[in-house]
């Protein structure tokens, strides 16, 4: 089992920024990438950004050139480094992590609310 928590979410004005964290815990080495992604009210969860344990990176079209996805394999931890927040950017954004034996996300964090505000 792997255990997600994400820190960092908030209240920002438009064009502002953001760092998500996310912090793993239990069989971290079963893990070969994570994610973030995100749900806004009304609409399906989203891909926004994902990295492989070779820190191979894919982002969603809508982000391109404003988030950067990384990770710190020291302290188990992914970032979500979020620039020029938009309005359409809000939504509870989860932390994801994928098994090496699957070919999908599997475990996910609580979640946090990012508000960006016109």
């Amino acid at each position: 089992q792997v255990q997600l928590v994400e820190s960092g979410g908030g209240l920002v004005q438009a064009g502002g920024s953001l760092r998500l964290s996310c912090a793993a815990s239990g069989s971290i080495f079963s893990i070969n990438a994570m994610g973030w992604y995100r749900q806004a009210p009304g609409k399906q969860r989203e891909l926004v950004a994902t990295i492989t344990t070779g820190t191979r990176t894919n982002y969603a079209d809508s982000v391109k050139g404003r988030f950067t996805i990384s990770r710190d394999n020291a302290k188990n931890t992914v970032y979500l480094q979020m620039n020029s927040l938009k309005p359409e950017d809000t939504a509870v954004y989860y932390c994801a992590a994928k098994p090496r034996e699957r070919s999908g996300y599997e475990y996910w964090g609580q979640g946090t609310q990012v508000t960006v505000s016109s």
